[in-house]
């Protein structure tokens, strides 16, 4: 098997793609990733993921890259990582028992190609009524700082979702079966991979193959 690289510093996604049994190389590349506020979530996902496996490709030219970028969205306006205490109160109390949208897009290039496969799951979240002082206290706890929104789905002590439609995965920050799709056609032997070391909402997940 050709070498994989994931080209991300997110210690979420490499706990994700760790699931899967394949042997792989973490080496995160750095691109400019504010975008307008006002932009097709969707398209600005698929961009930010195609222009990070670009970007891990010209420093290798041999391996598989798999890329991502999740992009969270209320209403279609963008929510980055907030940038201070006072970007993700604002943030999270835009968010809350409110819908919003959650786009992880996905890019692999297969090994020595030049080209990247994409696809970008969307997930519908919905937030709990949590109190001011639950904002405070995940602040203070420093958890919104590396997450598009502020905050994780799987985040015990805050647990700010109260239900979501999609790719559980995709909201964590990498859909595992859009993934193993992606890799599937671009050569790589993804038949050792086992639904038992995924996470247990993968079993219900709407993207989940009908046969494996």
């Amino acid at each position: 098997m050709s070498e994989l690289v994931l080209a991300s510093a997110s210690p979420r996604r490499r706990e994700l793609f760790a699931r899967l049994k394949l042997p792989f190389k973490v080496r995160p590349v750095e691109v400019y990733e504010r975008v307008p506020s006002q932009r097709n979530p969707e398209i600005v996902a698929r961009r930010l993921a195609r222009t990070k496996a670009e970007a891990a490709r010209l420093v290798d030219s041999d391996s598989a890259i798999i890329a991502a970028d999740t992009v969270v969205a209320v209403d279609r306006a963008i929510l980055g990582k907030p940038v201070d205490d006072i970007d993700a109160g604002r943030m999270l109390e835009l968010m809350r028992a409110r819908e919003h949208e959650v786009v992880s897009a996905v890019a692999v290039m297969r090994a020595g190609g030049r080209s990247a496969l994409l696809r970008h799951p969307v997930t519908r979240v919905t937030m709990r009524n949590y109190a001011d002082n639950e904002i405070d206290a995940s602040i203070v706890r420093g958890d919104p700082f590396d997450k598009a929104g502020a905050y994780a789905i799987q985040d015990e002590a805050f647990q700010p979702v109260e239900r979501y439609d999609g790719c559980y995965c995709n909201v964590v920050g990498l859909s595992l079966w859009a993934t193993i799709e992606l890799l599937r056609k671009a050569d790589v032997d993804v038949s050792a991979v086992s639904e038992a070391d995924l996470l247990p909402q993968c079993a219900l997940c709407p993207l989940r193959p009908k046969a494996l």
